[in-house]
């Protein structure tokens, strides 16, 4: 499967890609400029904050929801006006959001870590109706957001262990019980980074230094991996009019001398289809 170059303009640290399915328009952070970009058609745009961001989930035509380094955000994207939905880990400068998704029963996962990767520092919460609720802790880059196609599985990783987590869910999408290891990618030398689930249930999984994304089956079997020109792939997000285009966003970061495939946003397609984002409920 080739790729090509979704969006040239370079990213220090490109994630969070969001395909927007009211708009037909793919959202992206560059978490250390401090930027949400996005692109329909021709049309890109680029909005500037005086804080680090790196995920976001749809509210409705008009509206995100977007994580920062001190809270949920409610984001306009035509005026770029913030409002406050509820803090995170605002009282704490040196840490910042990560990965995060939204959940099949519309609430939002989001993690957190230090802004310099220090160990154990990080944790992934849930927003849902108003409430927001850690879920897990002692995680140093948390990763791998994404959830099956019925809701009642969510994945994590922490990027520094090498390894997916599965979580089972109720039917409100709280966990229950312990989660346990999907993926143990130590042994290949392999770092996971964000991840999307397909409409067949398979994981993709953005493998930061390795330039790739990965297909997993829902038994844990490696399926197939697509290769992107940037070394440091981060997230991957289903996106297009059929849901069957794979962005994948880049990273400068930790590159000396970067050239112009890296930071960059791919696009391919991957074969299979996609799952709509679900719409947050506020």
């Amino acid at each position: 499967m080739s790729t090509q170059v979704f969006d040239p303009r370079p990213c220090v640290l490109g994630e969070g890609p969001l395909w927007h399915p009211l708009r037909q328009e793919l959202f992206w952070f560059d978490i250390i400029a401090c930027r949400l970009l996005s692109r329909q058609g021709e049309t890109t745009r680029m909005w500037q904050f005086d804080e680090h961001h790196s995920a976001a989930g749809w509210v409705d035509h008009e509206t995100l929801l977007a994580a920062s380094e001190t809270g949920l955000w409610r984001f306009d994207i035509e005026t770029g006006r913030r409002d406050l939905v509820a803090p995170l880990e605002a009282d704490r400068s040196e840490m910042r959001s990560n990965d995060g998704r939204a959940d099949r029963q519309g609430g939002f996962w989001i993690g957190t870590m230090g802004k310099r990767a220090e160990p154990g520092l990080g944790a992934i919460y849930r927003y849902y109706k108003g409430e927001t609720v850690r879920l897990f802790d002692g995680l140093t880059i948390p990763n791998a957001i994404c959830f099956a196609p019925d809701g009642r599985i969510a994945y994590f990783a922490c990027t520094k262990t090498g390894q997916i987590n599965r979580q089972a869910l109720d039917a409100s999408g709280w966990p229950i019980g312990a989660s346990e290891v999907f993926l143990d990618l130590r042994a290949a030398g392999l770092n996971p980074d964000g991840a999307v689930v397909d409409a067949e249930g398979g994981i993709w999984n953005a493998q930061w230094g390795a330039g790739r994304v990965a297909r997993y089956l829902p038994d844990g079997s490696f399926d197939r991996a697509i290769s992107v020109g940037g070394v440091h792939s981060s997230c991957p997000a289903f996106g297009g009019a059929d849901l069957t285009t794979l962005f994948v966003t880049t990273a400068r970061e930790d590159i000396p001398t970067p050239d112009a495939a890296q930071g960059v946003v791919y696009a391919c397609d991957a074969g299979v289809k996609g799952l709509r984002e679900p719409q947050i409920l506020l």
